[in-house]
């Protein structure tokens, strides 16, 4: 049996996230206070050994979905489980509770962008890396605890162990601050690590040898990774070599995930197509030597565009793309089934093809140096 048929790790359905403007507790005190809707209605399962990269410009939720899927963030609508427990009634302590809340915040870790700042300054490595076996393994000795500790600082190259053990924080690079959090976060054995934006503060030559290390850590420890990245270069290396999926997201919606060899070879949203058109690695511009955008700014997240999301920014929209929000389904039935789009494109006998276009004059050579899902 597939991994991908047994029951998921995680599942979520219908998911929303919504926070009140900052600026709205100024601009709206008698008012109605404005609503960023930072993820709205999004399902998405997790199974076993996974590796999902969502990937998007600044502002697209993929930050918010990835820390509503581990817990970190209470959604404002929809469901979040853990192995069929939600993990919000268990949270509360209400309905029926099958698995406790601390076993589900063992099971779900996060490894931040910045490492140093999770990692306290006067303490050592090794008290640091104690201090969760304390609280969470209090069957383990002091020899027991070292043990595994040293193992863990061996295996993430980190060696001679009981030098780095006895090192404060100040005393490694990025890399290795990095590598101490991520041991942090396996010594709970959990089912599913959040790598928040965990390579981008690196050094380029140090990111392939740490998404190295996820996928080499993904087998020993059988963990699923959730990775979060504004780079598509990244993401696809990564799940390329996971077999894993790469999500796109845009203010708020899931628009389009798959196999990265599918989304690569054959991306069906035309926000996908832009965000490979703006990565050196993966760009289009031998195909294409104007941006496939027609316009530059992402929308106001408080007020976004009604139907699809894209569409007033995207070349191939019609007037139908502003009514309804097309749904995430199946790209091709007898192709990849992992492989769903949020675009009327895919259809072929939809009304799309017999709708109005709303411009046929997409940005050319001055919006050539304007970027797409390059920044943070």
């Amino acid at each position: 049996m597939s991994r991908r048929d047994e029951e998921p790790v995680i599942s979520i359905e219908d998911v929303e996230v919504h926070f009140e403007s900052s600026s709205s507790l100024f601009n709206n005190l008698f008012g109605e206070p404005d609503t960023v809707r930072a993820v709205d209605g999004v399902s998405l399962q997790i199974p076993e050994r996974e590796v999902i990269a969502l990937v998007g410009e600044s502002g697209c939720g993929k930050t918010t979905l990835g820390k509503t899927v581990i817990g970190a963030q209470r959604p404002t609508g929809g469901s979040v489980k853990y192995r069929g427990q939600d993990i919000w009634d268990a949270k509360d302590r209400t309905g029926t509770v099958e698995i406790p809340h601390t076993e589900i915040r063992q099971a779900l870790q996060i490894i931040h962008q910045d490492p140093g700042s999770s990692l306290n300054p006067n303490r050592k490595v090794i008290k640091t890396l104690e201090a969760p076996l304390k609280r969470h393994k209090k069957d383990l000795n002091v020899r027991d605890r070292r043990a595994r500790i040293f193992g863990m600082l061996d295996t993430v190259g980190m060696a001679p162990a009981e030098d780095y053990a006895q090192r404060y924080p100040h005393q490694l690079s990025g890399g290795e601050k990095q590598r101490v959090a991520l041991i942090r976060a396996l010594l709970m054995n959990p089912d599913l690590i959040l790598a928040d934006e965990a390579i981008s503060a690196l050094d380029v030559s140090l990111r392939i040898e740490m998404m190295d290390l996820f996928l080499e850590l993904r087998d020993m420890f059988d963990t699923s990774f959730v990775f979060i990245s504004h780079d598509l270069s990244n993401a696809w290396y990564l799940t390329e070599k996971a077999d894993g999926l790469i999500g796109i997201m845009y203010l708020g919606n899931l628009v389009e995930i798959g196999p990265a060899r599918e989304i690569l070879e054959n991306p069906q949203h035309p926000y996908t197509k832009a965000l490979m058109w703006a990565t050196p690695d993966l760009s289009l511009r031998d195909d294409a030597d104007d941006m496939p955008l027609r316009e530059i700014d992402v929308p106001d997240p408080v007020d976004p565009p009604s139907g699809c999301r894209f569409h007033t920014r995207c070349p191939e929209a019609r007037e139908v793309c502003t009514g309804e929000i097309p749904p995430l389904d199946t790209v091709n039935e007898d192709g990849a089934i992992r492989h769903k789009a949020a675009c009327y494109r895919i259809y072929d006998d939809h009304e799309y093809w017999h709708s109005d276009t709303l411009s046929d004059n997409p940005l050319g050579s001055e919006g050539s140096d304007a970027t797409a899902g390059t920044s943070d």
